[in-house]
């Protein structure tokens, strides 16, 4: 049989980092082995869910390049592939529990078990269900619940993947539920039987389900079906050891989208917490995991999920994109900045000077940081104190002469030298001439083409923005110099 395995997300918030970490490992084991991905919704529990998350935890998928060969949106096989409807195989699998003696009815009030934990509590006994109906044989009367008639002695093994064999006292574990009041089944009714409908062959989630895998195993066991291979992924811990949460920043997958992470960062990032091919590859592309992928490259320690780590290999995903590429991911950005469209001829314009804005963005929305000035129209904002620079600084009248000589310098210059080097060249020449520093003849040309005191290389920009509309800036500057009061 072809591995299948399964992502079941429960439809009642924006999926976090957590839960699509999971997703990929599963993805990535199918792909690489050449089985099948399965997205199932678990929207059993209706209270909790939130309209238009399904879409949310599809969307995220997507935005990943996650492809799925089974689903709510794309049907398969074996569905339908939302729990809430696929009630009456959970209320068939209770019945044969039922009229098997391996389940049982309970009518236990909720008041009756609130009672029966503080009294466990305060004799300091592990809580669980006593058992009282059990040895009753109610019929269906009355309402009640389905409770799983676990063995009370002897151990129940987990055969985990990543552990070995895990044991679990049956002495300590409770007959839990397996259908609710309201006919709804429990996770761990319903996760057991659409896993062996749906044929899943590895089960792949956090470790907070292992202590919840003994029950699982036990209601194989009843229903007489084999086990799917058990994999339980260590947490994922924030900087400071605990669990991740809102706390530390982002969490949902969304999130992380507007802040302008590439879909490629974050999935390699999330592809090594917990995973590693080896020691020393970190930079990976989504092909190369799905190459080196296996469960013998799962650990057990936890993962850090480091911020800083995450925003430095976005930033390098960024540096490789090829330009062209980049200035396409970057344009949503700088239109929302402009409040209306680039036209295709603005941004082909910056194609020469992608690449060195490339090596300064380390998430997208800072494109238009480096960039909005090029496309602009109309005087740019700054001070005057921005542009006369520590050289100037209360010093307009030098700092008029500067940039005039800098008007003069660059005025004489052909159309056919309006590059990098000639012009790098030619302002050198004149800070050498005028006897100053460079830097202090070049921060008024900066500020004043840019408006920014931090841009993309001077010169570079200089060629990118022509000949005439420097011109036109520096003209802008000298007669804000020249007027400072104003």
């Amino acid at each position: 049989m072809s591995v299948r395995v399964r992502y079941g997300p429960s439809p009642t918030g924006e999926p976090h980092v957590g839960n699509i970490r999971t997703a990929l490992f599963d993805w990535f084991l199918a792909r690489r082995l050449g089985g099948q991905f399965i997205v199932r919704i678990e929207d059993t529990d209706r209270s909790r869910a939130v309209e238009g998350t399904e879409q949310l935890i599809l969307d995220a998928l997507t935005w990943l390049g996650v492809d799925w060969d089974e689903g709510p949106d794309i049907g398969g096989q074996f569905g339908p592939y939302r729990q809430s409807e696929r009630l009456p195989l959970y209320r068939a699998a209770a019945d044969r529990l039922l009229a098997d003696g391996k389940a049982y009815r309970c009518v236990c009030s909720s008041e009756r078990l609130d009672a029966l934990r503080k009294s466990q509590q305060q004799a300091k006994q592990p809580p669980g269900y006593d058992r009282r109906c059990r040895e009753l044989g109610l019929g269906s009367d009355e309402p009640h619940v389905v409770r799983l008639a676990m063995p009370r002695e002897g151990d129940t093994i987990v055969n985990d993947a990543l552990r070995g064999g895990v044991s679990f006292q049956n002495a300590l574990l409770d007959d839990h539920i397996l259908l609710k009041r309201d006919g709804f089944p429990t996770y761990h009714l319903a996760s057991v039987v659409d896993d062996h409908h749906m044929q899943i062959t590895h089960v792949i989630r956090g470790d907070e389900w292992l202590s919840s895998a003994p029950r699982h195993v036990q209601t194989y066991a009843a229903l007489g079906w084999d086990e799917p291979a058990w994999v339980h992924l260590p947490i994922i811990r924030g900087p400071d050891g605990a669990k991740l949460s809102k706390r530390h920043g982002a969490t949902s997958v969304r999130e992380y989208a507007d802040q302008g992470f590439l879909p490629e960062a974050l999935l390699n990032f999330l592809a090594l917490l917990g995973w590693s091919k080896d020691e020393t590859t970190t930079i990976m592309s989504r092909d190369e995991i799905v190459e080196a992928f296996g469960l013998d490259g799962l650990g057990l320690a936890s993962a850090m999920f480091d911020l800083e780590r995450l925003q430095e290999m976005n930033a390098r995903y960024i540096r490789d994109l090829d330009p062209a590429d980049f200035l396409r991911r970057g344009r949503p950005h700088l239109e929302a900045r402009l409040g209306r469209p680039v036209d295709d001829d603005g941004l082909d314009t910056l194609l020469g000077i992608a690449p060195a804005i490339q090596e300064r963005v380390k998430l997208m929305p800072e494109f238009a940081d480096y960039t909005d000035f090029f496309v602009v129209e109309g005087p740019l904002n700054y001070a005057n104190a921005d542009l006369m620079g520590r050289a100037y600084k209360n010093k307009p009248w030098a700092a008029l002469e500067s940039v005039e000589a800098s008007l003069q310098t660059l005025r004489a210059l052909d159309e056919s030298d309006w590059a990098a080097e000639p012009l790098e060249a030619a302002l050198r020449e004149l800070a050498e001439t005028r006897g100053e520093k460079p830097g202090a003849l070049f921060t008024p040309i900066r500020v004043a083409t840019t408006g920014k005191r931090i841009a993309p290389p001077l010169f570079e920009t200089l060629e990118t923005l022509g000949q005439p509309k420097t011109i036109e800036r520096l003209n802008a500057a000298a007669e804000r110099l020249a007027r400072p009061d104003d």
